[in-house]
């Protein structure tokens, strides 16, 4: 008698095992034909919550970052700015491709094609290959120049991480405003249909933790430690 009701308990338990991993299983398809039919809204507000396009307001300086795209989008955005009157300066930001030329002497072709006063431009060369290297290498600028506040020009898929690195390494005493430049190869509502806009926007996420790591963890440890080895870990990290 006692073995009847175990059997009939086991029976019980196990039709309850059965109808929970239907639920579950009932569940996990609901959940992933929501992520199916909702992916385009969320893929979009992803990308839309990366663009930042800041207020302007009178500045010092308008700061046409390195590396614009074919279309020359990031030049065409800083003369209109310039044209709105905001900043009395465009600032042509490149990296040295020669020891006699670089892309800060295409950025000022490309400014003064689009209306900007060559008198009005500052072309600034430099050997930086990434982001942080270009902040650090414009802020002494901005100290020499006593710039109070700088309107940073920029791609639209690169303005949070330039917003993030340019407010942390430049003077304290400059305020920082972005303005995004359209690119031919982002796209925000659409990005996920292009190979190249994904992989900005992946390069964007890896670049921003990169930036948190080296401005918030890299500076304090190459700091606590003998400056050869410091050294050497720099280019580690820089390598990595």
């Amino acid at each position: 008698m006692q073995s009847l009701s175990v059997m009939r308990w086991s029976r019980r338990s196990q039709r309850g095992g059965i109808i929970s991993s239907l639920v579950s299983i009932l569940f996990l398809f609901i959940f992933c034909a929501i992520l199916y039919f909702a992916r385009h809204p969320i893929l979009r507000f992803a990308a839309e919550a990366w663009i930042i396009d800041d207020t302007l307001h009178p500045a010092d300086a308008i700061i046409v970052i390195s590396d614009d795209n074919f279309y020359a989008d990031r030049a065409t955005r800083a003369a209109e700015v310039y044209r709105q009157g905001l900043a009395p300066l465009v600032v042509a930001s490149g990296r040295r491709l020669r020891p006699y030329a670089g892309i800060a002497e295409l950025m000022q072709h490309d400014l003064i094609e689009r209306g900007v006063p060559k008198d009005k431009i500052l072309s600034i060369a430099h050997d930086a290959d990434n982001t942080r290297d270009e902040a650090r290498a414009l802020a002494p600028w901005a100290l020499k120049q006593q710039w109070r506040s700088v309107i940073i020009v920029t791609s639209n898929y690169h303005t949070r991480r330039t917003r993030y690195i340019f407010t942390r390494v430049f003077p304290r005493s400059t305020q920082v405003m972005v303005t995004a430049a359209r690119d031919g190869d982002f796209d925000a509502e659409r990005w996920w249909e292009k190979r190249v806009s994904i992989k900005r926007f992946t390069h964007e996420l890896a670049g921003m933790l990169a930036a948190i790591w080296e401005l918030n963890t890299k500076d304090r440890v190459t700091s606590a430690i003998p400056p050869v080895v410091a050294r050497q870990l720099a280019l580690t990290l820089h390598l990595v």
